[in-house]
């Protein structure tokens, strides 16, 4: 299976930009549709974005449309979120994720990294 490692998530000034990197192992992440989701506190995990294998496709969650930007490099096998513009209410750990499903088809991800906790402070 493929592993996912998460990093670049830290504390920054609300207006502030954060880049997310997933790195991937065991398989190539052109295999997989990719995906970042995030998890406040006492709150549900939510969809963030994803991306299709070649990277040609992208869907954002309506709440960070504009403001983030989901992309990959399947030759370097990561997967990036650039965050702008971020807001206290991002604040999570942020999850990347995969699945073998196309991207039309990607609802649910089977793979999941640890997470990589972003905090926007105000």
């Amino acid at each position: 299976q493929v592993q996912l490692v998460e990093s670049g998530g830290g504390t920054v000034q609300a207006g502030g930009s954060l880049r997310l990197s997933c790195a991937a192992s065991g398989r190539a992440i052109s295999l997989y549709t990719m995906g970042w989701f995030r998890q406040a506190p006492g709150k549900e995990r939510d969809f963030v974005a994803r991306i299709s294998k070649s990277g040609a496709s992208t869907d954002y969650a309506d709440s960070v449309k504009g403001r983030f930007t989901i992309s990959r490099d399947n030759a370097k096998n990561t997967v990036y979120l650039q965050m702008n513009s971020l807001k206290p209410e991002d604040t999570a750990v942020y999850y990347c994720a995969a699945t073998s499903r196309v991207f039309t088809y990607a609802r649910t991800f089977d793979y999941w990294g640890q997470g990589t906790q972003v905090t926007v402070s105000s």
